[in-house]
């Protein structure tokens, strides 16, 4: 069995839900077929029963035809990659799905605890110490805000413990982690030294069998104004893989929030590519990567009182505000996935539900565009 989502596996789930979900449920991205609607694991408690539900509610998001699980390493205090690994032993036992049928993507780059956080100061300068200090993976120097670091060894060390906690062999997509981060303290030109040896390494797992892509995962950088100290441009992100890995680098995936209220990167033309400016969406499908919208119900914050005439011209067939919100993100043209927290099983099945129903025809989605 391949130890990576594969065309022939996405392929052969995609097939299994033909009759059961709407045209335009599966989307072609990066040669594989992934849902338009996937998983994320960010919020909850720092307990067992949250671990367990999160368990739950993935193994049901793979039954109902969702095959895409996003989390990363600082995500609840490395506690929901274990979640998605024990979902993970759970889905290859009872035979729901085979590894090379969905993707498991993950992050790394903010300084994640173990299981819970630190009561006090002490205890925190405690965990640093043994954690990172001691064993040499990382130097004070190292770590930017107080809680993130690009250093080569530590995303080194902190992708192996990725990979033990998920329990693979390969991770399908790694994300560097709000990488924006460093432009709080460090100059432009050694951030982009800095990120330039983040995608070698990255580039080294891949060659390694580790990985199969990476990218970014954003919040700010890529919907920001050009001028915002903050803000990254895709083209020279891009470069920087180019001048690692060639015209065939593995920077394949980019992630930022995209919702009713965050409509940035359909709307606003902040990305220069030659002579020209372009929508975030726009610049990434030109250069070939695929984009994940992150927060599409904006941490549940758009799960109800959404105005009635949203509800109206989101059209007929849906259940409830948090399937309208949504639905407009994985209508957007140029997304490929709505990432959707999702943390019981019974926030998968209603949520799920949207894959029975079509997205919305561009048309429409451009009328509904105008009215927000």
């Amino acid at each position: 069995m391949s130890a990576f989502a594969t065309p022939q596996g996405t392929s052969r789930y995609r097939t299994r839900f033909q009759t059961q979900l709407a045209d335009g449920h599966f989307r072609r991205a990066q040669g594989l077929w992934l849902s338009s609607i996937g998983i994320g694991t960010y919020l909850g408690e720092d307990d067992a029963p949250t671990d367990q539900a999160y368990a739950e509610a993935i193994t049901r998001a793979v039954e109902l035809g969702c095959n895409v699980i996003d989390t990363a390493i600082n995500y609840r205090f490395q506690r929901s990659e274990r979640s998605v690994g024990t979902a993970l032993k759970t889905i290859f036992k009872t035979g729901k799905a085979s590894r090379d049928e969905f993707l498991v993507a993950t992050k790394g780059g903010f300084i994640p605890f173990e299981g819970h956080a630190p009561k006090d100061q002490e205890e925190m300068q405690g965990y640093f110490d043994s954690a990172f200090i001691r064993p040499g993976i990382l130097l004070p120097e190292d770590i930017v805000a107080g809680c993130h670091s690009l250093k080569p060894r530590y995303l080194q060390n902190q992708l192996d413990q990725s990979l033990k906690n998920l329990g693979v062999d390969c991770i399908d997509i790694y994300y560097v982690h709000n990488p924006e981060t460093q432009l709080s303290e460090i100059p432009r030109k050694e951030f982009y030294q800095r990120l330039l040896r983040a995608f070698e390494l990255l580039e080294q797992n891949v060659s390694a069998g580790k990985i199969r892509s990476y990218g970014m995962a954003t919040w700010n950088a890529l919907r920001a104004a050009s001028n915002a100290s903050d803000y990254l441009s895709l083209v020279e992100m891009e470069e920087l893989a180019r001048t690692v890995g060639g015209i065939e680098h593995h920077f394949k995936f980019i992630q930022l929030p995209f919702n009713l209220a965050m409509p940035e990167a359909f709307a606003f033309h902040n990305q220069k590519r030659n002579d020209d400016r372009g929508t975030i969406l726009k610049v990434a499908e030109d250069l070939g990567i695929t984009v994940m919208a992150s927060a599409s119900l904006l941490q549940g914050q758009l799960s109800e009182n959404l105005p009635a005439q949203m509800s109206q011209a989101l059209g007929e067939g849906l259940a409830g505000d948090a399937q309208r919100a949504i639905q407009f993100t994985r209508s957007t043209p140029g997304i490929s996935v709505a990432l959707v927290g999702m943390s019981k099983p019974i926030h998968v099945e209603e949520n799920l539900r949207l894959a029975t129903v079509p997205p919305l025809p561009f048309e429409q989605y451009r009328r509904l565009f105008k009215e927000v």
